[in-house]
């Protein structure tokens, strides 16, 4: 196995949560390096980071929110590590706010999801560019940045979380051209995924939604993993794409 100094190094921002945690583990998988990004899941993302395979790992607070410590994470992971050849932007907030109560999503709220799914986004690719441009990987240091189909179908937990979606999706495109040949930008687009805060929900609404998928369940978590893998390992000829996971969701 090669040592550390010559794996892929990947940060992984919302590394603790359900679809974070399963990215984090297929990465480690295929022998990166893993950092688990979190904000307030300290403890989670600690646990996490030592339950990887392989060595190297460690869990370090990436909020995305604050600028200045995104400068000083990213001057951290350089220092331990001397690298970082993949970031995957998977930190993002939402809350169920019906499309029709517009009084319900207020100012303080729809900054919020903006803050943090867009501009956290486009802050860590600011701050982490030195290392993915240095980077060694065929195709260049890689971007992948977790969208949603809501971004495209403008159905979703809230009206503007659909709109952060589309935002990230539009910005993809637009540092993708910003930044080649040395980066790779990608977004991963799923519909709903299983994970255990989706199967907590109302067993109506869970029944409906798979209901409107024509390969008629939800994503597995790992499913979206796997398509982040191949982004980063094996889809080397592609950037600016925004790649559907949706089950088929997104045909209507």
């Amino acid at each position: 196995m090669a040592s550390v100094e010559e794996r892929v190094v990947a940060l992984v921002t919302g590394g603790a949560g359900g679809l974070g945690s399963a990215i984090c583990r297929k990465l480690a998988d295929a022998n990166m390096v893993v950092i688990v990004g979190y904000n307030r899941s300290a403890d989670s993302a600690h646990q996490l980071a030592k339950s990887l395979a392989g060595e190297g790992h460690s869990a370090r607070r990436a909020p995305v929110t604050e600028s200045a410590q995104l400068t000083a994470l990213a001057a951290g992971i350089r220092k331990d590590y001397g690298r970082c050849d993949v970031l995957v932007n998977c930190a993002g907030i939402t809350r169920f706010v019906r499309h029709a109560d517009l009084e319900a999503l207020d100012d303080e709220l729809i900054d919020k999801i903006l803050a943090t799914n867009v501009r956290g986004a486009f802050a860590l690719v600011r701050a982490f560019r030195p290392m993915l441009e240095g980077s060694p990987l065929p195709g260049g240091g890689v971007v992948v940045n977790v969208s949603s189909a809501a971004g495209t179908l403008a159905m979703g937990s809230n009206v503007i979380y659909c709109a952060s979606k589309a935002a990230l999706d539009n910005m993809t495109k637009s540092l993708a051209r910003a930044l080649a040949p040395a980066i790779r930008v990608i977004s991963v687009s799923p519909a709903l995924v299983d994970t255990e805060f989706v199967k907590a929900m109302d067993r109506g609404w869970h029944d409906e939604q798979v209901a409107r998928t024509p390969l008629g369940r939800l994503a597995t978590p790992e499913e979206i993993a796997a398509a982040v893998a191949a982004a980063i390992t094996t889809l080397t000829f592609a950037t600016g794409t925004i790649l559907l996971v949706d089950g088929g969701r997104s045909l209507g």
